[in-house]
């Protein structure tokens, strides 16, 4: 089973029984990752290093704010059908401010220039969105 599926299956297990599903689609997926980026990070630390430099320097403000950035990001990750990556950023988008109306039109897009795919993990990022956003609002308030 591949961790995409493995990912899918968790989440599926997250929600059932449950009348809110948002938890499932951020949380879950970063817990069930966790681990094993760990073990992967341990085995292959120049890779890792590297990626953090780039990814650094590709997030930092500049022509473009870190909260577009995020934006760009989390349209790509619908588009790339990643639900690690939609968790991490709707997390990104939801800590650099962005609302929920400006996240709603950046996965417009990604519907319109994706198609079906993107009408699947669009409503997932939207989910996770909210669920980041509800906690860094009850962090701040």
């Amino acid at each position: 089973m591949t961790a995409e599926h493995t990912a899918a299956e968790t989440l599926r297990r997250a929600g059932e029984g449950c009348h809110h599903h948002v938890m499932s689609y951020g949380h879950a997926v970063h817990k069930e990752l966790r681990e094993p980026s760990r073990e992967l990070r341990r085995a292959i630390p120049e890779v890792y290093d590297g990626y953090r430099q780039m990814h650094a320097a590709a997030y930092a403000a500049g022509a473009l704010d870190e909260k577009t950035k995020e934006l760009i990001a989390l349209a790509i990750a619908v588009s790339k059908e990643c639900d690690g990556c939609i968790a991490s950023h709707a997390r990104g988008a939801a800590r650099t401010g962005a609302t929920e109306s400006e996240v709603a039109e950046a996965l417009g897009v990604t519907i319109a220039m994706n198609g079906g795919p993107a009408t699947v993990y669009g409503p997932r990022a939207f989910a996770a969105f909210r669920e980041f956003a509800e906690e860094t609002d009850a962090q701040q308030g």
